[in-house]
C-alpha cells in the first residue's frame, strides 16, 4: 500500500525528490505517513481537501480487500 501511495504523490508534485513516504505501525492500524516541503503539501492536499480525501478513499479500500486498517497522515518536512 505504501508503494501505491507514494506513486500517486510522486506524480501530483513537481518535485518527487522533496516527498517521503513511510509507514509505521500503531497497535492494530498501519498508519501512512506522508512528509513533504512545504510548497508541495498543497498539491498533495487540493482543493478543500479532495485529492487528500481521494488517497484516503483508496487505502482504505484496499485496507479493506487486505483486511488491515490503514490510516494516512500528510506532515510537512
Amino acid at each position: 500500500m505504501q508503494e501505491l501511495v507514494k506513486y500517486i504523490v510522486e506524480n501530483l508534485v513537481d518535485d518527487p525528490t522533496k516527498v517521503e513516504v513511510t509507514t509505521e505501525k500503531d497497535n492494530d492500524t498501519v498508519v501512512i505517513n506522508i512528509n513533504a516541503e512545504k510548497e508541495e503539501i498543497g498539491k498533495i492536499i487540493g482543493k478543500q481537501g479532495r485529492i487528500a480525501k481521494a488517497i484516503r478513499t483508496v487505502v482504505k479500500a484496499g485496507g479493506i480487500k487486505e483486511n488491515v486498517k490503514y490510516s494516512v497522515e500528510i506532515n510537512e518536512k
